[in-house]
């Protein structure tokens, strides 16, 4: 495909569409209202489609990965946020470095996976 590729926007579903759309707002997510099912959530250059929709087996397995420009930074922003007192089925991993790089991880309200990493200069 020769096309100039500009972007690339997951679509994930949701438990309780109003608890995730609160909890991406809390992250810092600018939402877009689509439709009264549908909204993008989306900050700098990235973006996401959240869908009040839930299938357990598919929520399950879903992860996303946003790299950082510094996951120490980020992990520190994070606890700040509080979302595991706002949000009972939030949990955090804590940061920890690997062979490539540093990652932490949140759960959403749901169970999405999500990577907040930072990856090596060499990488």
């Amino acid at each position: 495909m020769k096309q100039t590729m500009k972007s690339i926007r997951p679509f994930i579903g949701s438990k309780d569409f109003e608890i995730s759309r609160n909890f991406y707002k809390d992250l810092g997510f600018e939402e877009v209202i689509l439709e009264p099912k549908l909204s993008l959530f989306k900050k700098q250059e990235i973006g996401f489609y959240l869908q009040d929709y839930y299938a357990k087996d598919w929520i399950d397995n879903t992860m996303i990965f946003i790299e950082v420009s510094n996951a120490d930074d980020c992990w520190k922003e994070l606890i700040s946020l509080h979302l595991t007192e706002k949000y009972k089925d939030v949990r955090l991993v804590p940061l920890r470095t690997l062979d490539w790089g540093k990652e932490c991880f949140v759960h959403d309200p749901s169970g999405i996976l999500w990577h907040f990493g930072e990856f090596y200069t060499n990488n």
